[in-house]
């Protein structure tokens, strides 16, 4: 069987997902040429429309996601031969036998489920009993797999009926991103960065993910997750992996993933008497951002409860148990309605024991700062002695900056669900989370979860626009640390 000929089938083809990332994603693959000749898309959705009128809510939706700069007639002509639409209500068994009718034998079918997570099992149960999965389907899954650790064994399972794991890929889209698999060649390729690379010579870790938005129309769902089930459990756990780990043999998938599950269950469990001084919770109330009035969490559109402690920010101390991170404390921190858009990794190294400069304490500690966003790249702060004849051997900070987009001759950077769909048609697991992973992480925040809500942690009061409660700057300042950039 030729891995070229797949037959990908988005399930909510014409949901929000599908119109900002994977139209943009196919589109982007196809005019790179990268998009094999004999694969065929479908887009299955509830809507009573046809394949044409598909394609002309395709054509709009990308020309206004893409810049114009970006679009191709000829790449979206060529995209658009490739696609069929086929209505179906997804809780209708019956309706599958359309989708039947549209699978070809001896084809590898990809089903790229863009769907709420509660449609999973019945998804996957109505293709399996209508004969729409064969040994080699593959199943792609958006989170959040489950709400906790309980539920999330419950999806797994239910999937697990009907597709082994080794054709289940379980996206987090912070994976696909090239600054994330550049940090596994910048720490493995490199010598002089991998020999820094433990407790020896780094001080600590920060991981930062904030964003200026707030809940933007999700009120009723976001209310019953929060920040922590949000984003803790998946985008900063797994940077904060990808960070840790220790080199794997190869870059097979089981390899990587093996390296992921070691960390995340190496992760000190913060119990009720540490909870205090190693979360921080808080939620946005009204004030500007980017120069416009913003109100507050809970006076936002569908907000049902304004008296809701649902946290949207939040700020962590973790610690790792073993031989290379002992001691280190990793800050995670995250939020939303905040003052800037950012995700960025920040290695902070020791001072050297013995100074001899003596302003070595303002120009002396060296960062590397990992970018995720807005501008890609990586950085690494150093001292250099001051261009003077007035100051004897006096330091000053100095950047080595290599910015991704600059640095690539192109006008764009990749989005991580091109690299992600690409592994996908390849057969390949090494950018997606295992069973193992959402298990291990999902049993390290539902201990804080509930040591959080045994022991009533307060949730503090940001303004929107600000960078977080100042309780968060406490968690950190206490160590004679603090935040990057702050």
């Amino acid at each position: 069987m030729n891995e070229q000929n797949i037959d990908l089938v988005i399930f909510g083809g014409l949901g929000d997902l599908a119109g900002r990332k994977l139209l943009p994603a196919l589109y982007q693959i196809e005019r790179s040429g990268l998009l094999a000749d004999s694969i065929r898309l479908a887009v299955v959705a509830r809507d009573d429309i046809e394949t044409q009128g598909f394609l002309e809510y395709a054509e709009a939706r990308l020309k206004q996601t893409l810049a114009p700069a970006d679009w191709s007639d000829a790449a979206w002509r060529k995209l658009a031969r490739r696609f069929s639409y086929l209505s179906l209500d997804f809780s209708n068994k019956k309706h599958y036998e359309r989708l039947k009718a549209w699978v070809t034998p001896e084809r590898v079918l990809v089903y790229y489920l863009a769907t709420p997570p509660s449609l999973f099992g019945p998804i996957s149960q109505h293709l399996n009993d209508t004969g729409c999965i064969d040994a080699s389907a593959r199943i792609v899954l958006e989170k959040p797999i489950g709400h906790d650790l309980e539920s999330s064994r419950v999806v797994n399972d239910t999937v697990g009926r009907y597709f082994p794991e080794r054709n289940i890929y379980r996206i987090d889209h912070y994976l696909g991103k090239e600054t994330v698999q550049n940090l596994l060649a910048l720490r493995f390729a490199n010598r002089l960065i991998n020999s820094q690379w433990d407790n020896t010579c780094i001080d600590h870790v920060q991981i930062t993910v904030a964003e200026t938005v707030g809940i933007e129309g999700r009120w009723g769902y976001y209310d019953q997750v929060g920040q922590l089930r949000d984003m803790v459990q998946n985008h900063l756990l797994q940077l904060l992996c990808m960070v840790a780990m220790e080199p794997p043999n190869s870059f097979a998938a089981d390899e990587i993933r093996a390296e992921k599950v070691k960390i995340l269950r190496a992760l000190t469990i913060i119990d009720g008497g540490k909870v205090e001084d190693h979360a921080v919770r808080g939620q946005y109330s009204a004030g500007w951002i980017a120069g416009e009035p913003v109100v507050g969490y809970t006076e936002e559109a569908g907000c049902t409860n304004p008296h809701s402690k649902t946290e949207t920010f939040v700020a962590i101390k973790a610690h790792i148990d073993n031989w290379r991170w002992s001691g280190v404390p990793f800050y995670l921190r995250t939020g939303k309605g905040l003052s800037e858009k950012v995700t960025q990794v920040v290695i902070a190294y020791k001072h050297h024991p013995h100074a001899i400069f003596p302003d070595r304490q303002d120009a002396g500690m060296n960062r590397l700062v990992i970018r995720l966003q807005p501008n890609e790249g990586i950085q690494l702060e150093m001292a250099s002695k001051k261009q003077s004849l007035k100051d004897r051997l006096s330091l000053e900070k100095r950047i080595l900056n290599l910015d991704f987009f600059d640095a690539a001759g192109e006008v764009r950077i990749p989005d991580a669900y091109e690299r992600l769909l690409l592994e996908v048609f390849k057969g390949d697991q090494w950018l997606f989370v295992s069973r193992e992973e959402i298990e291990a992480s999902w049993h390290w925040c539902d201990s804080l979860i509930a040591a959080w809500t045994a022991e009533e942690l307060k949730v503090h009061r940001y303004s929107a626009g600000s960078s977080g409660p100042a309780k968060a700057e406490m968690l950190i300042e206490r160590d004679d640390r603090s935040w990057f950039g702050e």
